[in-house]
């Protein structure tokens, strides 16, 4: 999230006419994230999130529209969209395609606990259940081919050290990614600044899982592996057992997890990990421009990489791995 595009109170007002949602009390821009503009909009009706694409075309979104209508529907917390007075979803606002969700209530997490790690493996494995009912189906667009030709496009901006670790791990995961793991419709970004729990002084609630914008199908173990690499990792880039552990049981319980994802564990930290390494170096080196543009540190993810494999096959898992069948 983002403030590419600037919207005037005029201009709010006039659009919200399109909804029943009464009259504009305030609007204010949120300058997280990278992808798209967003703002708070609160009125006489209730609280919601404007978000303007900045690069999803109209033609493109109804997939994570009806996607999030669908989770909605099926009791998971996430943003619902609004339709407006002619029942369609999205308009258009400054010359981009736009919506009107719900704004969830709740805050995020800088430092999780291993019972929050719980809560979001939880959530995550009954996300992937729900999805698995919804109709649409687009492939997940920062995938294998979008890494090899984002690393293309980045090659001349990189170190020699830096170089050789990309061209590296994009061989390995080549050769060693798996064909056959389970697959569905993925979140793909849910790290903790996109998830809300409850604010009642312990916090081990979902009260909102936000932003869908990257989802698409894939494995669904690279969505566990995104948000593990986040939620799980200690300042040197390294998995917390007791975190991890918790995340991963959690889940488990769930939606079980096979012997041959178990086998593949490693491989998707690493592809998670280079996804994000690459996009954060996108944005470095092939920045949009935007008045609140939050930038993150490439450094990061390649640190988190590098400590992946060094990890090798030892990184933590479940207690007891999963049965065969």
């Amino acid at each position: 999230m983002s403030v590419f595009t600037q919207v005037s109170a005029g201009q709010v007002s006039a659009w919200l006419k399109r909804y029943s949602l009464g009259t504009l009390q305030s609007f204010a821009g949120i300058a997280e994230g990278v992808q798209n503009t967003n703002y708070f909009l609160d009125t006489s009706h209730g609280r919601y999130v404007l978000t303007l694409f900045e690069q999803l075309a109209r033609y493109e979104l109804p997939f994570y529209i009806n996607l999030m209508a669908h989770l909605a529907r099926h009791g998971i917390p996430c943003p619902a969209p609004v339709a407006a007075r002619d029942n369609d979803y999205i308009g258009e606002l400054q010359g981009r395609p736009a919506v009107i969700v719900t704004r969830l209530g709740g805050r995020s997490i800088e430092r999780p606990t291993p019972a929050q790690c719980a809560a979001v493996g939880g959530m995550l494995a009954t996300l992937h259940v729900a999805a698995q009912s919804f109709g649409g189906r687009q492939a997940h667009l920062r995938g294998p081919a979008w890494c090899r030709e984002t690393a293309t496009q980045l090659q001349p901006f990189l170190d020699d050290s830096d170089a050789t670790l990309l061209r590296e791990e994009l061989r390995h995961q080549a050769q060693h990614r798996p064909g056959d793991l389970p697959r569905g419709v993925i979140h793909a970004d849910l790290f903790r600044d996109n998830v809300l729990f409850d604010d009642d002084g312990r916090g081990e609630r979902v009260s909102g899982l936000l932003d869908f914008y990257f989802a698409g199908v894939d494995d669904l173990l690279f969505d566990l592996a995104v948000t593990a690499n986040d939620w799980c990792a200690t300042p040197a880039g390294e998995l917390d057992p007791e975190r991890t552990s918790a995340l991963l049981a959690a889940y488990h319980a769930t939606r079980p997890l096979t012997v041959g994802e178990h086998a593949a564990w490693p491989v998707l930290l690493r592809a998670a990990a280079l996804r994000f390494w690459l996009s954060r170096l996108q944005d470095r080196h092939l920045p949009r421009p935007g008045s609140l543009v939050a930038q993150r540190d490439p450094g990061v993810y390649r640190d988190i990489l590098r400590a992946r494999i060094a990890a090798a096959g030892q990184q933590p898992w479940l207690a007891s791995p999963p049965a065969a069948g």
